[in-house]
Order: structure tokens, then C-alpha cells, then sequence
């Protein structure tokens, strides 16, 4: 896509994510609805997943969650990981286990997304 421009939302949006924790989009809409409309927050986001600076999955009920990439580019995701999401507080984090993605004749695998629900170590 090309050079991420450091505007004024793109630093306001990327200093949310200042730890390891995944941020769901509704949560970001809530803590930026002062700073960003919806509108703003959306195109910067698929901005900043197109360059390889977050990556999105789909957690609990199909909410789209982002968080930092760890060794992406614009031509790649290279970060394939399991994301954990916890039934008990909504704590939703990226774990550092590494998946190999199975090779399918006929078929390119273009996304994967993997999700383990449960309880985080906070409420257990």
C-alpha cells in the first residue's frame, strides 16, 4: 500500500496499543470517540493492517479485534499466532506460540485465524 503517513489519528489510534493486549474495534470507537469519528478510526485501521503495522481477527461473537504485528509488511502477515480471549473479564491477548499453517492441494491459504477462549491468568 505504501508508507504509512505519521498524521495526527494514525499516532492518536497506534498510542492505544502500547502493550500486548488485542484492542476490539468497539473499544477503540469508545476510548477515541472524543479524538476520531467511527468513520476516521475504521480507514485507519485497515491503513495500518494493509501496511503490516496490526493485524485483525474475529473474536467472540464476531467482533473484529487488532493488535500490533510483530514482523509484518506490506506484502506480508507474517505473525500467524493464536489469540486468547477470556470467557470470565474479556481480556483478549495474542500468545506467542507459533502455528503451522497445513498444506491443502487445490487450495491457498490466505488467512487463518485461531482463537482459544478460557480464563486468563488475572481471574483464575
Amino acid at each position: 500500500m505504501g508508507i504509512i503517513r505519521n498524521t495526527k489519528s494514525v499516532k492518536i489510534l497506534l498510542d492505544e496499543f502500547n502493550n500486548d493486549d488485542a484492542i476490539s474495534v468497539i473499544e477503540l470507537i469508545r476510548r477515541l470517540n472524543t479524538k476520531l469519528n467511527k468513520t476516521t478510526i475504521y480507514r485507519v485501521l485497515d491503513k495500518l493492517e494493509d501496511d503490516g503495522i496490526l493485524h485483525s481477527f474475529l473474536g467472540n461473537k464476531g467482533i473484529k479485534w487488532y493488535a500490533k504485528c510483530n514482523g509484518c509488511s506490506v506484502s506480508a502477515h507474517a505473525d500467524v499466532h493464536p489469540h486468547f480471549q477470556c470467557l470470565n473479564c474479556g481480556r483478549m491477548d495474542c500468545l506467542p506460540e507459533s502455528i503451522v499453517m497445513p498444506k491443502i492441494s487445490n487450495r491457498e491459504i490466505m488467512h487463518s485465524h485461531v482463537l482459544i477462549q478460557g480464563t486468563c491468568e488475572l481471574c483464575l
